[in-house]
């Protein structure tokens, strides 16, 4: 439920003798319904808390701080009501980027903390600044998906050590790189129908690339006082740009 999921919509055709891929739109039932009024959906708790809890990651968090500036430099910048959805998903995800309408949607039903909140909008943020820096293929070719999990999972905070205390994961040298790689895969796994053993293999080809771009943060914000440097760092770099 903490991971973040890219998902695409499937336009594919279905292969013959295969099942369709829905390209994870299983696990966001809300995409095909139409959306309801405001007056209805204020009446939720749930959505409110979620409103609540987005707005406050937006404000006072630095690792979407920096991907917001990140993403109004590269020419997509992003509004709160245009690129945030607030819905139900199913139980096993937090959120997710639609790359079809340039949306993250944050679960409502399974985000109950702000520092999940935290992860899982910056997790969806890096994903949206991928899909706004470059030609992601999210469709059709499995590494560049892998690669973008893979710098979400490496810089979100996904894999702080005390995340992985709290999943009841210890490890010493590479730990690090061990939970971006699981992760990654675990991701793939989760919205896009293929094995296990092609899942791996795309990490692993694009594993040692992916993880050493560090765009825009430059350094790997293992903690919120990293984030609040490579923020200050970013704004300082900008502000040198411009007296070049």
């Amino acid at each position: 439920m903490e991971q973040g999921e890219t998902f695409s919509s499937p336009a594919a055709e279905e292969k013959r003798g295969e099942p369709e891929d829905d390209f994870g739109y299983r696990l966001f039932p809300d995409r095909n319904k139409k959306p309801q009024s405001f007056l209805v959906r204020s009446l939720f708790t749930f959505h409110n808390r979620c409103q609540l809890m987005l707005r406050m990651t937006l404000d006072t968090n630095p690792y979407a701080q920096l991907l917001l500036e990140a993403m109004k430099q590269s020419g997509c910048t992003v509004f709160n009501d245009r690129h945030f959805s607030c819905e139900n998903c199913d139980s096993c995800v937090g959120g997710g980027f639609d790359s079809a309408t340039s949306q993250i949607v944050l679960c409502q039903n399974n985000i109950r903390h702000q520092s999940h909140m935290n992860r899982v909008v910056t997790h969806e943020l890096i994903h949206a600044f991928d899909h706004c820096r470059a030609h992601v293929d999210w469709f059709k070719n499995v590494k560049h998906l892998a690669c973008s999990e893979i710098r979400a999972a490496n810089l979100s905070g996904d894999c702080t050590l005390m995340n992985e205390i709290a999943r009841f994961k210890f490890g010493l040298k590479g730990h690090h790189q061990t939970c971006v790689r699981d992760r990654a895969i675990r991701s793939i796994l989760a919205v896009r129908k293929v094995s296990k053993e092609v899942a791996e293999k795309a990490v692993d080809e694009v594993f040692d690339a992916c993880f050493n771009d560090l765009e825009p943060f430059g350094r790997i914000p293992h903690s919120k006082t990293d984030a609040k440097r490579a923020y200050r760092d970013f704004q300082n770099r900008d502000r040198y740009n411009a007296n070049l």
